[in-house]
């Protein structure tokens, strides 16, 4: 099987000046396809955050000039660059919205850089720069799955659109967060050399997983047959509206007749779902057994300690509660908590979850939080105990850190977690940086880490303001390791 996740960078810039200009600020993703005309190719996408730029007035309405360079590398070589000047749609008035971009290079199987330079023209600004590494692998010889493209808007084309695709204008979507106003994720991929299988039909099987929990939704999966062929598009709108908040994990595969798998494509995202029931509490019977695990001063810190393991809505309702400071309510809540989401075993489930809270309390815990409400504390209940943590407290020039290791987090493998403490206080580490879906991702981290003893320079390039033999000093190497 062969995964390919999603590689995603925000671009912007953050200036300490009193009057500085509007600061550009970009969303870079890029995906790669095979064509048998062509070749392999990356695609680049771009989204340009519309209030970031600046515009000047033209024909009654408004217009932004910026400028694009281009280029990608191997070693010290220069293989393939492009540069020129975009327009941004005319707006009519000054709701201006984010508009895109996409560039595609043809180009063999290896590892390259990505270099891009992003600059406005109506402004005085420094060019935002930032470099990507990817990777091209070799789709045309055998049987495989192209990256999984999701479109924000997707409408038939006629081949004009730098956009088009296969029929369709597809305007890509780089966040892979979906909340409760969108309830679709119209998916675009392409399956390639179907008819060296051998069969009259192969299916394309879709199935959705909860990331945390592993568990497969029945009722996500979906089956198409399709006639074997050296190119197979395939566009599908997925319907979410009733799912759930969470993290979940989008799979394609490809499979026989025989019902052979022979290849998978993954796409992760989360959702936030506010349109889930509120606990009903009203016909709540309190257990006594599960009542005396609540002593009476501490109902209040066991509520809010649910916060880290709830889903959003969840959250809002526990907040209700504390607010009203009753305890019939709070009791009621807690245990009906632990019914819901561990039928059968509600009391055990507590229980153990008790021992978790007690433990990041006296791990975590500081004069300003309690231990569940601080970042470690919160990874550490949400996703369990870390396979390896990696720390280093002391040293002349990067903050003391944290690099937490989980082997396995629910369906996903090898997944870290970059807690710094910038304040050099006590126990009061913060989450930089992430590779699991739905957490922050910050592709600055080593620069935030080491910044401790050197000047800070253009944040979007992440090792601006600190010298190359800083890094790798600790963090750096130990994040490589894992």
């Amino acid at each position: 099987m062969r995964f390919v996740f999603t590689l995603f960078f925000i671009l912007g810039f953050v200036y300490s000046g009193v009057s500085q200009d509007k600061q550009l600020r970009a969303y870079l993703d890029h995906k790669q396809f095979y064509a048998p005309e062509i070749g392999n190719y990356v695609e680049f996408q771009l989204q340009f955050v519309g209030y970031s730029i600046k515009y000047k007035g033209k024909d009654n309405g408004l217009i932004g000039q910026l400028s694009v360079r281009m280029k990608i590398t191997q070693g010290d070589s220069i293989l393939q660059s492009d540069a020129y000047r975009l327009d941004t749609p005319f707006m009519e008035d000054s709701l201006v919205e984010d508009f895109y971009d996409i560039k595609r290079f043809a180009l063999p199987p290896g590892k390259y850089d990505f270099h891009i330079e992003l600059a406005d023209l109506n402004t005085e600004n420094e060019p935002l720069l930032a470099t990507q590494e990817f990777e091209i692998e070799e789709l045309g010889d055998a049987i495989s799955i192209s990256d999984i493209t999701v479109a924000e808007y997707a409408s038939k084309g006629d081949g004009t659109s730098p956009f088009y695709r296969s029929g369709y204008d597809l305007i890509p979507r780089l966040s892979t967060f979906y909340p409760n106003a969108l309830n679709t994720i119209p998916v675009y991929l392409e399956i390639y050399n179907s008819n060296k299988i051998g069969d009259s039909v192969v299916g394309i099987k879709q199935t959705l997983v909860d990331a945390n929990s592993g568990k497969e939704l029945e009722e996500y999966t979906h089956l198409s047959r399709h006639k074997p062929s050296d190119v197979i598009p395939f566009l599908r709108s997925v319907n979410i509206e009733t799912l759930q908040s969470g993290k979940y994990q989008l799979n394609f595969t490809l499979i026989t007749k025989n019902m052979t798998e022979l290849s998978t494509q993954t796409y992760e995202f989360e959702r936030s779902n506010t349109n889930r029931s509120d606990f009903y509490t009203g016909d709540i019977v309190l257990d006594p057994t599960f009542q005396e695990s609540i002593p009476n001063d501490s109902i209040g810190y066991y509520l809010e300690s649910l916060i880290p393991i709830s889903t959003p809505n969840e959250v809002k309702n526990i907040i209700k509660i504390a607010k009203l400071k009753n305890l019939e309510k709070a009791r009621k809540h807690i245990q009906q908590y632990w019914t819901i989401t561990s039928p059968g075993n509600a009391y055990n489930a507590w229980i153990q979850y008790k021992a978790q809270i007690r433990l990041v309390e006296k791990l975590y815990g500081n004069n300003f939080q309690e231990g569940y409400e601080t970042d470690r504390g919160r990874v550490y209940l949400q996703y369990g105990s870390p396979t390896n943590i990696m720390a280093r407290e002391n040293s002349a020039s990067e903050y003391p850190f944290e690099i937490w290791m989980y082997n396995k987090i629910g369906v996903f493998s090898n997944r870290r977690f970059i807690f710094y403490n910038p304040d050099l206080v006590n126990k009061t580490y913060r989450l930089l940086h992430s590779d699991m879906v739905g957490e922050l991702k910050n592709p600055a981290w080593k620069r935030e880490i080491a910044s401790r003893n050197s000047t800070n320079g253009n944040i979007d390039d992440p090792n601006a303001g600190t010298p190359n033999d800083r890094f790798g000093t600790s963090s750096s190497d130990l994040f490589e390791q894992y």
